[in-house]
Order: C-alpha cells, then structure tokens, then sequence
C-alpha cells in the first residue's frame, strides 16, 4: 500500500550542506514514491536543488536580506510567504539553528529535528514536537541521512549512501563552458576558496599540483580574492586556466564534465561527490568527517588534531600537505 505524504525540508544554508542534505530525496523517494517533497531554502542557494525532480516545490526565503537590512517589513515578508505554506504531514528541520527552527514555529504540521544534545544551538530543540538524537560529531551526511531516516522510519543505512544515485541536476547552461573541456586532457577542476582563509590550500601548492600532472586544468572562483589567486595559478602554470565565474547551474553542468576534481572543504568541492564525480578534498581545520570517503571520493588531512564541537580559524596545517601525496592519489583516481 502506497501512502500520499506532503514533507517540507527546511536546509536554508550553506551550500555543502545543501548538497549534504538532498541525498534524502532520492530514500523517501524510494519508500514514498507517490509523497511531494517541498524544500524551505535561502534564495541564493535554491539553484543547487533546481532540475531535481524528487523535489515538488523549492520555497525560497531570504533571510539573509533581513539580516542585512533590519527592516521589519522584509522580516514580515518572509513570514507572509512560511505562513502560506500548506499543512504538512512532516516538516523536517535538517538544519537545528534557531532561524531555521523559527521558520517551522510559522509552518502547520508537526516538526521534526535534532534534540538539544545534537546540534550547536540546542534551543533550536524547543520548537520540534518530535526529537531525534544523533551526536554532533558524527559523520555530517549520516546526520542529515539519519534525521529524515527516523522522522520517517525509512531505515537508511551507510550501504544505501555508498551505491546513492548522483542528485545534483542540470539545465540550459552557459555553454561557454564548453570552450575550456579538452578532448586531449584529462579536464581536471580546482577548487582554490572556502569561507576561511584557515581552510584553503596555498595558491603555490595548486600550482605545483597543476605543473606536476600536466593536464587541462580549470580554476573556479566566487569572490575577487579568490579570482587574484586563480590569476596567480594560472600565471604560473602552462596547464591552469581561469573558468569565468558562473552561476550554480552552470558550475553543476562543469563539474559533471570533469575528469577530477580537487578542493578545499566547501560546497563545489562536495558537489563532484553527489555527482559521483572523482574528487580529492582538502581538509586543514575542519574535520573530514563532514564527508564520505569512496573508491573515487578521497581526502587528504593535515596533521593537527581537529575538535568538532569548536573548530580553530587559527589552524593553518593545511600548508603542511604535501603537493606530491595528493598528485599521487589524483594519477590513480585518473
């Protein structure tokens, strides 16, 4: 017997948990294939989950512009538009913030969501009829995975993520992209930013990489800082080319080009592995327990000790890794 369910998702930010949150879809999906899935997601986010057909409607908020504003009218806005939402059978806050937590107090049905022990502001806790435990610093997808898998009883397992279908779609790109792709190369993604300067790998050491494998290799950027370092890369390598910047669908129909890809630990970096795209992940100060390893999904680590529950913006191991361990790990994923 096949049950009509209506389920909200509230995942606003950011974008690699975004991306670590919609490998959902395709699990209740598979047990509720007649149910509709809408998604509560900051505007500027909601291209990452566009063309997914799991989902039935994506409701964009904006948060962020009241954040930044501090006008009540745009506040009221964004309540307007959660308080036409219709009844729903399961509203499911992935995030446990208190703002994403506020969203479901507007919203009719009941909530779900991790307790007070299981996310970083348990306040957050204090809004969900049901709660679901699930300590904070485990595996970041077994997290997303599980809250959805107990609000639902849908009993994902660890095997289940392994053999994932790719869940990031794509649609009339900019086919500029297709100028930079080799057809002689391996075309090969760097992923060079990330929200911290702690975080990202020195422009000198992806210049190495690049001039040590020798094969097309494309710089993507998002912010100037970041174009400047590209710049830097591309100046120093006969291999490096800097991609124009592009829009969230368009760097989605890139990476599903690529050969490899190889980042630091943020969202476009975690994209090549719902693609099941190869990738390297580059972590320094955040714990690479935010990510699956597979046969074609690896991580390189530095050697400083990271604690989950407050991570150190001062730890700048990630200048210690080796160039050549990760050259070597991307010839055999090549």
């Amino acid at each position: 017997m096949e049950f009509f369910l209506k389920i909200a998702i509230v995942r606003l930010s950011a974008m690699g948990d975004i991306v670590h949150s919609a490998i959902v879809l395709q699990f209740i999906k598979n047990i509720y294939p007649k149910s509709e899935i809408d998604w509560i997601v900051e505007k500027s986010m909601s291209a990452i989950l566009k063309d997914n057909n799991d989902i039935h409607k994506i409701i964009e908020v904006e948060l962020k512009k009241f954040k930044k504003t501090k006008k009540i009218s745009d506040l009221t806005e964004q309540i307007k538009i959660i308080k036409s939402l219709p009844k729903y059978d399961y509203i499911i806050d992935m995030q446990g913030l208190l703002k994403s937590a506020l969203i479901t107090k507007f919203m009719k049905g009941d909530v779900y969501g991790f307790d007070k022990d299981s996310v970083r502001e348990g306040i957050a806790s204090f809004f969900y009829k049901h709660k679901i435990n699930m300590p904070y610093d485990a595996n970041t997808i077994d997290r997303n995975v599980q809250v959805v898998s107990k609000s639902l009883n849908l009993g994902i397992t660890s095997k289940d993520i392994f053999e994932k279908k790719p869940f990031l779609f794509y649609r009339n790109e900019n086919k500029i992209i297709y100028d930079y792709l080799s057809k002689e190369k391996k075309n090969i993604i760097f992923v060079i930013g990330s929200t911290w300067p702690s975080r990202n790998y020195p422009k000198e050491k992806f210049v190495e990489i690049a001039n040590e494998l020798k094969e097309n290799i494309l710089v993507i950027w998002g912010s100037e800082e970041e174009k400047k370092d590209g710049e830097y890369i591309e100046q120093h390598s006969d291999f490096a080319t800097l991609v124009p910047r592009t829009d969230l669908n368009t760097l989605k129909a890139l990476i599903a080009q690529c050969d490899l890809l190889i980042g630091n630990d943020t969202g476009p970096t975690h994209m090549a592995w719902a693609m099941n795209i190869p990738s390297i992940t580059i972590f320094g100060p955040t714990p690479i327990s935010r990510v699956y390893i597979t046969d074609i999904n690896k991580v390189v680590k530095s050697p400083s000790k990271v604690n989950p529950y407050k991570l150190n913006k001062e730890d700048y191991s990630i200048k210690e890794i080796d160039s050549y361990e990760i050259c070597s790990i991307a010839r055999e994923l090549l």
